[in-house]
Order: structure tokens, then C-alpha cells, then sequence
């Protein structure tokens, strides 16, 4: 306290300042407000997971059931114009969705089939596209369609398999949270992999960490721009 005197009188002056009741108040707000946004955060990413699991899910299942009804894999059927109304071509045959022309075939076989909607249009597709518009391939979600090919597009694989490529634009957190929740949760074994770059993106070297065979998904300096590729097809 400062005791000031004017003119024989006393004046007192008081400071002015925060208490510690204030103190701890404004702390607990913000400690509050901070949980708030995290765990916000938090619920958006594990609806986002769920969301992309829901779609490669569906693919799965059309997948394998059109195979079972027709003995075929769509993209390759070779009787699609005669069993499947409005099928724009017949796929090879050889049991292998491994051209431009089939890759753009399947999503159309698996919709005229009645496995899946979308409205898509037959067009060609390379087998390294990462960025298939969603008029024409499946969207998942971050603003790419989905690719399903034969060969090889996996950090670590030996042989060519039918393989699903997400597309690109998704956060790498949803990725490894993804992965921990189907599969390993590492980028670089399992049926899901992080993808190789390819046409359209060339982010790889952001969403993983290390050196195969210890890759770990890049959390510390986090990747909106990445991709995975299944391969239980």
C-alpha cells in the first residue's frame, strides 16, 4: 500500500490486480475450453475413420459378391453387355482387372450389378491413379476417388495382387488410426499398406517415417495429403 499526503490530508491509493481465486478461474476455463476443442477434434477424426471403414468395407463386399453371382470380377466380366442392363462393354476375361478400360469397368459392373450407386462413368484408368474424379470412381470422402487394380502399389510387396488405392486427400491421422483399427497399424506390412506415389501424388515420403521394415505413419508433422492401398481383394 502507498500512502500519499496532499495538503496535510491522507490519501490512499490500492493496487489493482488479479486474485489467485481469479487466477485459477480463468486457468480452469481455459483448461476447459482446451478439452473441449481436443476431444472436438477428436470425435471429427474417429467419424472420418468410420466413414472411410464404411466405404472400403462396401467395396469389399460388392467385390466378393459379384464374384460369387457371376463367377467373374467386375471390370473383367466378359458377359457384362448380355447378364448386366446398361453395361456400357465387356471386360477380357482373363481373371484379372489389369487394363486402362477395365479399371474404369468396374465401378459401372459393380453399379449395374446393383452392388453400388454413384452413377458412374465408364472412362480409362491408369493402375498408378490416385486422383480418379468421383464422377467416375468411388468417393472416399476427402475429395478423390478409388482405383482397384492387379499389381503392385504397396510400400512392401512382392507379387502383383487386386489391390485398392484410397486416393489421395486424406489426413495421415485417420490413416494410422484406421490401421490400428483393421489391420497392424503399420504403414509398411498387413493387407493395408501406405501407398507408393503414383499419378497424382507423390506425398508418400510425408505420411510415412523410417525406412521399411520399421515405417511408422509421420504423426509429429502431420500430412493432409496421403493414401493407402488394400489388398484383401
Amino acid at each position: 500500500m502507498k500512502m500519499l499526503t496532499t495538503k496535510g490530508s491522507i490519501t490512499t491509493r490500492r493496487q489493482s490486480g488479479f486474485t489467485l481465486i481469479e487466477i485459477a478461474i480463468v486457468l480452469v476455463i481455459i483448461g476447459l475450453l482446451l478439452g473441449g476443442v481436443l476431444k472436438g477434434q477428436e470425435l471429427i477424426t474417429t467419424a472420418r475413420v468410420r466413414a472411410l471403414n464404411n466405404t472400403v468395407d462396401g467395396i469389399t463386399a460388392a467385390w466378393f459378391s459379384f464374384q460369387d453371382r457371376y463367377r467373374a470380377f467386375p471390370g473383367d466380366y466378359s458377359q457384362a453387355n448380355t447378364n448386366l442392363p446398361g453395361a456400357p462393354a465387356n471386360g477380357g476375361g482373363n481373371g484379372l482387372v489389369d487394363t486402362d478400360a477395365e479399371r474404369g469397368l468396374v465401378w459401372v459392373h459393380l453399379e449395374d450389378a446393383g452392388y453400388l450407386t454413384g452413377g458412374y462413368t465408364a472412362v480409362n484408368i491408369l493402375a498408378t491413379e490416385y486422383g480418379c474424379s468421383p464422377l467416375n470412381c468411388p468417393d472416399n470422402g476427402f475429395g478423390s476417388g478409388m482405383n482397384l487394380s492387379y499389381g503392385t502399389m504397396v510400400t512392401v510387396g512382392a507379387v502383383n495382387a487386386h489391390e485398392l488405392i484410397t486416393g489421395r486427400g486424406i489426413p495421415v491421422e485417420v490413416l494410422a488410426e484406421l490401421d490400428r483399427k483393421v489391420d497392424d497399424g503399420t504403414p509398411d506390412s498387413g493387407i493395408m499398406q501406405l501407398g507408393i506415389d503414383g499419378t497424382n501424388w507423390a506425398n508418400s515420403a510425408a505420411c510415412g517415417a523410417g525406412a521399411v521394415p520399421n515405417m511408422t505413419y509421420q504423426l509429429q508433422n502431420q500430412s493432409s495429403d496421403c493414401a493407402a492401398v488394400f489388398r484383401n481383394f
